[in-house]
């Protein structure tokens, strides 16, 4: 079972990727359809659940994309349920060191090397046991694990979170990292660019794969040129709110000229009732 995404990155060739936060199945494949590298489904924000999960999973694979998810919190118990699942990589949210991004690791491997709990010929990871060889064969290599970078403290500790053996990405928050040092809901302060150029600069020397989302006002070409191998740059929900936000908007400034009003038509007069009786037999 090979993780398409996971090879593209190793080659060095950049990738895309669009957030599921909405846990639309019909949301997820219309994305799915418009050509990303890659969804990610979102449970660190959003709403959805692994049985729902499940349903924006197939609508990623129907088109040959990489499925990952962005767990709530690194917990070993979610992990491995994510990972029964089927999702080919799991971002794990506030990693601030090195023994949280070990405790990472070890959620997602089998024993000896990890301490994930062994069932995967009754998951859908294996198709149900259907190719539990394939799975087990191919499941050291083919995961991709990303632990996020987004506080000041993690950033102090960027080296030794990348030394732990199995973490694949570093992947940077800004907006949890501007708000970590006073800054919430401004990245492009002062002080949260200069700590995230400090970030990138630490990370960029670790030789891991690096991932981060677009900020406010830059562009994809521009994030890229920060080192970075894969950008989510999108959301199904901001897609199509910004979509529908345009198309109103539009209709708003430029109204099309009225038709006229429309006359009413005459009111029909009631027909009046008459009674009938029966006739007598």
């Amino acid at each position: 079972m090979e993780n398409k995404l996971k090879k593209k990155l190793l080659k060095g060739e950049p990738a895309i990727a669009c957030w599921l936060s909405m846990g639309s199945p019909i949301a997820a494949e219309v994305v799915a359809n418009a050509g990303y590298d890659a969804m990610v489904i979102d449970h660190e924000h959003g709403p959805g659940d692994l049985l729902n999960a499940i349903s924006l999973i197939q609508a990623s694979a129907e088109v040959g994309l990489t499925c990952m998810m962005r767990v709530p919190w690194n917990d070993m118990v979610y992990i491995k349920r994510a990972l029964d699942i089927g999702v080919e990589g799991i971002i794990v949210p506030y990693v601030q060191n090195a023994a949280e991004a070990q405790a990472a690791v070890d959620a997602c491997h089998y024993p000896s090397a990890g301490l994930r709990g062994v069932a995967p010929h009754a998951a859908r990871c294996s198709r149900w046991g259907v190719k539990l060889d394939d799975y087990l064969k191919s499941w050291p290599e083919s995961l991709l694990l990303a632990c996020q970078i987004e506080t000041a403290e993690a950033m102090q500790n960027i080296d030794e979170i990348a030394a732990v053996d199995g973490v694949d990405m570093l992947f940077l928050g800004p907006s949890d990292i501007s708000a970590s040092i006073g800054h919430l809901g401004h990245t492009d302060h002062p002080e949260a660019v200069a700590l995230m150029a400090e970030a990138e600069r630490r990370m960029r020397k670790t030789g891991k794969l690096l991932a981060t989302v677009t900020r406010p006002g830059k562009t994809l070409n521009w994030t890229f040129g920060r080192g970075y191998h894969l950008v989510v740059c999108g959301s199904d929900f901001r897609l199509l709110q910004n979509a529908a936000n345009a198309q109103v908007r539009g209709f708003r400034a430029n109204p099309p000229a009225c038709a006229g009003r429309v006359k009413a038509p005459p009111r029909r007069a009631k027909a009046r009732r008459t009674k009938t009786r029966r006739a007598k037999r």
